[in-house]
C-alpha cells in the first residue's frame, strides 16, 4: 500500500525519485490506475520554493484530465485565451489560442507559477495519505544480493530502500540516470534550430512593477534581443504569504535573452541590471524613461521576488526504460537452471530526468507532466503481466515490451518537443544580420514582416496556437 508512515520502509514495489512535477503526477496516475505499493521521496526539505516553469498547455490538461488532476490546477491560474507578439513600439502578430476549442476543452494557455502546481499536486496526493519522504537523497543503485530483478537504492544518510522498479523523476542532474549507465546528450539536427541565437543565455525573475498598471501578457523582439513581461495570477501572492513572503501589488514574471557579446550574466541578477534589460530590450511602454516612454510616465522595477539565469541547451537521455546492469546481466545465469535469468531492476525516466531544453514556449514541465501520466497507465499495465507471467514461467510473451513501447513513444515526444523549442529560439532569438550582400537588409527585419504578414491569416494563427499547445505531440 502507499506510504502512510512518518518512517520510510525498506522496500516497495515502486520509488518514485523526485517530487517535482513528474514526480507528483507519477504518484497520482498509479493512485488513479489503483496501485498504491509506491513511496516517493525528494533530495530537498521543502519543495515548491521557486516558481520556474509558468505555463500549462491544453495537451497537458487533457492527459491531466484523464486522472482527475486537472481541475484544481486550473481554478489556481489565469486562462491566457491569445499571445500577442511585437517589436519594441508595436504588435506584430497575436496568436487565438480560441482557435482551438474544436479540440479541447482546454482552449487556452494556463498561466501558473511552477512552485503553485506543485504545492497543488502535492495536497492531492497528501489527500490519499501519501508521504514525500525528505530529504532523502540518492546516492547509488546496486542490484540486490537476492533478487536480481530488484534494486537498493542507498540513500546519502545510509539508509536503503529495496525497489523493484525505480522512477528518476529527480531533474536535469537526476542521479538516478547517472547510477544507470545511460547517456544524456544533445540530438544535433544540424539545421537552423542548432544556430547560436540571442537567447544563448537567459534571464528570468518575479518582480512587482512600480509606475505600471494592468500591463497585458507582452512578448517583444527587438535587434539585440527577445523580452517577455507576464503578470501572474493572484493566487501566487497568497501562496507567498502562506510562506511568509510578502509581496505587495501585481508580480509579472520578466525574461530576457542577453547577448553573449555583454558578457556573463550576474548569480544574483540585481534590481539595476534588470532594469537594464527592460529599458534595452522590452516594450517602450514598460521604459523607465518617461522621454521614451509613450505614456509619458515612467515604469520601473520596484521588488524582486525572484532571479535566476541559465543557459539554454538541450539534451536527451538515451533511453527512458531500461533495467539496472544493462549489457552486463544479459544472458548470465544465476544457476545452472537456464530457465531463470538475470536481468537486473527496472529504471523509467520521465521528466527533465529524461530531456531538458531552452524554456521558449513553455514546453518543459509541460512534457515531464504528460510522461508521468502515461508511465502510471503502462507501469500498472507492467505489473500485472509481469504478476500473471512469473519469471519461474517464462512466456513467449515478454512483458518488458510494454515499457519499450513507452520509453520509446516518449523519447519520439521529446525529440519532438527538442526540435520545435530549437527553432523557436532561432526564431525569437534572430541576430542581427544581413541575410547577404544581395540583400543588404538584416534578418531581423525579414523576421518581423513575415511575422506581421502572418498574423494577418487566419490559418497561420491557427497554426502557430496548435504547435504551442502540444496537441499534436501528447
Amino acid at each position: 500500500m502507499a506510504d502512510m508512515a512518518a518512517s520510510m520502509p525498506n522496500s516497495t514495489t515502486v520509488l518514485i525519485v523526485g517530487a517535482g512535477p513528474s514526480g507528483l503526477v507519477t504518484a497520482l496516475s498509479l493512485l488513479h490506475h489503483g496501485f498504491k505499493h509506491f513511496v516517493v521521496v525528494d533530495a530537498v526539505e521543502q519543495g515548491e520554493n521557486t516558481s520556474r516553469a509558468l505555463v500549462v498547455h491544453a495537451a497537458t490538461f487533457e492527459a491531466l484530465d484523464t486522472i482527475g488532476c486537472g481541475e484544481e490546477i486550473v481554478a489556481k491560474g489565469t486562462k491566457a485565451r491569445s499571445i500577442n507578439i511585437g517589436n519594441r513600439s508595436s504588435k506584430l502578430v497575436s496568436t487565438d489560442l480560441s482557435s482551438l476549442d474544436k479540440y479541447t476543452r482546454h482552449p487556452y494557455s494556463l498561466i501558473i507559477p511552477q512552485n503553485l502546481t506543485e504545492y497543488i499536486l502535492g495536497e492531492k496526493l497528501k489527500s490519499y495519505g501519501v508521504t514525500v519522504h525528505r530529504p532523502c537523497k540518492v546516492a547509488s543503485l546496486k542490484i540486490n544480493e537476492n533478487d536480481d530483478d530488484l534494486t537498493d537504492v542507498v540513500f546519502e544518510d545510509g539508509k536503503t530502500i529495496t525497489a523493484k522498479y525505480v522512477i528518476g523523476a529527480d531533474g536535469a542532474r537526476s542521479v538516478v540516470r547517472r547510477m544507470a549507465g545511460i547517456s544524456f546528450t544533445d540530438p544535433k539536427t544540424g539545421e537552423k534550430g542548432d544556430r547560436i541565437t540571442n537567447l544563448a543565455q537567459m534571464v528570468l525573475a518575479d518582480i512587482v512593477y512600480e509606475g505600471g498598471d494592468n500591463i497585458d501578457f507582452l512578448i517583444t523582439m527587438s535587434p539585440e534581443s527577445f523580452f517577455l513581461s507576464i503578470p501572474l495570477p493572484s493566487s501566487f501572492n497568497d501562496l507567498l504569504a502562506e510562506n511568509g513572503q510578502e509581496a505587495r501589488g501585481q508580480i509579472y514574471r520578466i525574461g530576457a535573452g542577453v547577448p553573449l557579446v555583454d558578457g556573463e550574466i550576474p548569480y544574483s541578477p540585481s534590481k539595476e541590471y534588470l532594469q537594464s534589460l527592460v529599458d534595452r530590450f522590452g516594450p517602450t511602454v514598460l521604459s523607465s524613461d518617461a522621454s521614451v516612454n509613450p505614456s509619458s510616465r515612467p515604469v520601473r522595477i520596484k521588488e524582486i521576488i525572484w532571479a535566476t539565469r541559465f543557459r539554454t541547451h538541450s539534451a536527451i537521455a538515451e533511453k527512458a526504460f531500461t533495467r539496472l546492469g544493462g549489457d552486463e546481466l544479459q544472458g548470465a545465469t544465476v544457476a545452472a537452471d537456464d530457465s531463470t535469468t538475470k536481468r537486473g531492476g527496472i529504471i523509467l525516466l520521465v521528466g527533465d530526468a529524461a530531456h531538458i531544453h531552452s524554456p521558449a514556449g513553455g514546453q518543459g514541465m509541460n512534457l515531464g507532466i504528460r510522461d508521468a501520466v502515461f508511465l502510471g497507465d503502462a507501469l500498472v499495465k507492467h505489473i500485472n503481466a509481469s504478476t500473471s507471467q512469473p519469471n519461474s514461467q517464462p512466456s513467449s510473451i515478454d512483458p518488458d515490451y510494454i515499457l519499450r513501447e513507452f520509453a520509446e513513444e516518449r523519447h519520439k515526444r521529446a525529440l519532438e518537443v527538442i526540435a520545435f523549442t530549437k527553432n523557436l529560439n532561432s526564431l525569437l532569438g534572430t541576430q542581427d544580420k544581413k541575410i547577404s550582400w544581395l540583400f543588404p537588409i538584416s534578418a531581423t527585419t525579414v523576421r518581423d514582416w513575415v511575422m506581421w504578414l502572418g498574423g494577418k491569416l487566419g490559418f497561420m494563427q491557427a497554426r502557430m496556437a496548435w504547435a504551442m499547445s502540444g496537441l499534436g505531440r501528447r
